[in-house]
């Protein structure tokens, strides 16, 4: 029953207002793990070997944890997930330059951007700044020490839209 409502959906939106397949995906709302499938087929179907590649280590990522754990994974865990890949990552791309390995810097370049796809929107540090004050005025907090109350605020409201070390450069700024 479901499968033919959103068959209906998807007919409707593709015939009366003439959207693609790929503008469809974003009118309806897809969990990450659907979404990271549907765009492993379209890679597939592309032939573009960088994204497919790139797909599939974090299907792999989050195939690992769902066994090892037995459980189901939500789009915050996938995000935390995707963002420590990106971190591993970037500190690749470093070793890498150290050792003047560029073809395996734009290699793991290429990479990341696929994998930001699928982050959230970065915040701008005007914004993390205004947020990270907003919770130091919350707590009263007044110095270094009282960073212990702030950090673990500032992630839970914060989410997957800034890095942790960010986070954490913003709140030494702050105080």
């Amino acid at each position: 029953m479901i499968f033919i409502r959103n068959l209906f959906v998807y007919f409707s939106y593709y015939v009366i207002l003439k959207i693609s397949k790929n503008d469809y995906k974003k009118v309806v709302n897809m969990n990450l793990k659907e979404q990271l499938k549907a765009d492993l087929k379209d890679a597939m179907r592309a032939k573009d070997i960088v994204k497919r590649d790139s797909i599939r280590s974090i299907n792999t990522m989050i195939k690992q944890i769902e066994v090892d754990e037995r459980k189901d994974m939500s789009d915050e865990e996938v995000i935390a997930l995707i963002q420590k890949g990106v971190k591993t990552r970037t500190e690749s791309i470093s070793q890498y330059k150290s050792a003047g390995r560029d073809d395996l810097v734009e290699k793991e370049q290429a990479e990341i951007d696929i994998f930001s796809v699928y982050l959230p929107k970065q915040l701008s540090d005007e914004e993390l700044e205004a947020i990270i004050k907003s919770i130091i005025e919350e707590t009263g907090a007044s110095s270094m020490k009282d960073m212990g109350k702030i950090m673990p605020l500032a992630k839970s409201k914060i989410g997957g839209s800034a890095d942790g070390k960010r986070i954490n450069e913003m709140v030494k700024r702050c105080l």
